[in-house]
């Protein structure tokens, strides 16, 4: 396979992977990852198991969804920057009452693709702002020094 054809394959599956996230179709993105993946977020690390349950609630609660607006792609690695939008309907890990405020936010994931599937993801994005906007009820917000300058 050349270069050129594996980096259509590594966009084909960061693809796929949108498509199943704005969707909430977390049976797809389960074919869309290996069966031994290893998945990195802002809530922890773990198997495919583990990001379903956030995910499940991102999409129950937050209504998230993402929109590419940048990807770069070597070989079978892939760095991608999206828009990550949604608002704020249902409980959420800890919080549980909904405020309906949407947010907008910058989220960056890496991959690294095999077999046509999905083998590793980190994904980070801007959880404080996410919090202030939706107004979580313990938002993060600036650090500030015990003499209480920002």
């Amino acid at each position: 396979m050349t270069v050129a054809s594996k980096e259509q394959v590594v966009r084909d599956v960061i693809d796929a992977y949108v498509d199943a996230m704005n969707r909430g179709d977390i049976e797809r993105l389960r074919q869309i990852f290996a069966p031994d993946c290893e998945i990195q977020g802002v809530t922890g690390t773990g198997a495919f198991e583990f990001a379903a349950s956030i995910w499940r609630q991102l999409h129950g609660s937050l209504n998230m969804k993402l929109v590419i607006e940048d990807c770069v792609v070597e070989k079978d690695r892939a760095a991608v920057r999206f828009r990550e939008t949604g608002r704020w309907t249902a409980p959420f890990l800890d919080f549980d009452a909904p405020t309906g405020n949407s947010y907008e936010l910058v989220a960056m994931e890496w991959f690294e693709i095999g077999n046509n599937q999905v083998q590793k993801r980190w994904g980070a994005r801007d959880a404080a702002a996410q919090a202030r906007q939706l107004g979580f009820p313990v938002a993060a917000g600036p650090v500030k020094s015990k003499e209480g300058a920002a």
